[in-house]
């Protein structure tokens, strides 16, 4: 079971659709105490699928209440402007 991404408030991503990701899946990057995402391509050109069915492919921040052997157990996550251009604003530090 993956974690849906809700919503992605981050308009100058290539693979925002009117706030919904569209690419497969994202990646949860970041550093210490910190969560981005690491999907986040801001190139001009659409990309990503033709529906939106983004998921949280892994999560590298261990240090989430969320993450469980780096897979997000969220119940869904929200992905927005915050310290780096698109963050994951569903991250929580244990």
């Amino acid at each position: 079971m993956t974690t849906h991404v809700a919503d992605c408030s981050v308009s100058n991503c290539s693979f925002n659709d009117h706030s919904a990701c569209n690419a497969s899946a994202i990646t949860v990057g970041g550093t210490e105490d910190h969560a981005a995402c690491a999907t986040f391509i801001d190139t001009g050109a659409h990309g990503g699928l033709p529906k939106v069915l983004a998921d949280v492919g892994a999560c590298q921040r261990s240090e989430c209440a969320h993450n469980d052997h780096l897979m997000c157990q969220a119940a869904e996550v929200h992905v927005g402007p915050g310290a780096d251009n698109a963050d994951c604003l569903t991250y929580t530090h244990r």
